[in-house]
């Protein structure tokens, strides 16, 4: 692989892997000003998704171990197809009402993320990951990527139809 095109991917891993894997602290453990599983899982309760709390948790692991994975281009297409899971969900369950543009809330950013890691995944991680100091070559065949990104889609469109909404309040 070109030293250019594996600086490029460096890069590309750096910024989107640790940006995910800043979110998912923020969900699973606070930091960067975030909710924690708690507060998370209060927002979570509120699209449906139940209990709040696992599935917090559970985008905040698809976030931080995608994000760090990425970041240190481990394990191919892993890391991806982590983010990519957890994107669409926040796509079709918080952002896609609101438009395309990220300043009205809409799906624009998230899909900014899908595009970067797909390239990521489709280019492999580069010469400056972990992945080519240890010889691994897990998910880089390209038949083997997709089959990574159609799981997460399949587990993505799981997690969308097993959101239930709040029981109504009972009038007595």
């Amino acid at each position: 692989m070109l030293v250019s095109v594996s600086v490029g991917i460096l890069i590309a891993r750096l910024l989107v892997g640790g940006s995910l894997a800043a979110h998912g602290a923020q969900k699973l453990f606070g930091w960067f000003g975030g909710h924690g599983p708690t507060g998370t899982g209060a927002f979570f309760e509120q699209l449906g998704f139940r209990p709040g709390t696992l599935f917090a948790v559970a985008a905040g692991l698809g976030e931080f171990v995608g994000g760090i994975l990425t970041l240190l281009g481990l394990l191919g297409a892993t890391g991806p197809a982590l983010i990519v899971l957890v994107m669409l969900v926040a796509i079709f369950t918080v952002h896609i009402s609101k438009g395309f543009f990220a300043a009205n809330g809409g799906w624009e950013l998230p899909a900014m993320n899908v595009a970067a890691v797909l390239g990521i995944a489709f280019a492999t991680n580069g010469i400056y990951s972990l992945d080519a100091v240890l010889g691994v070559h897990f998910l880089t065949n390209p038949a083997h990527v997709w089959m990574a990104l159609v799981a997460a889609i399949v587990l993505a469109l799981l997690s969308i139809v097993a959101r239930r909404p709040a029981a109504a309040p009972s009038s007595s």
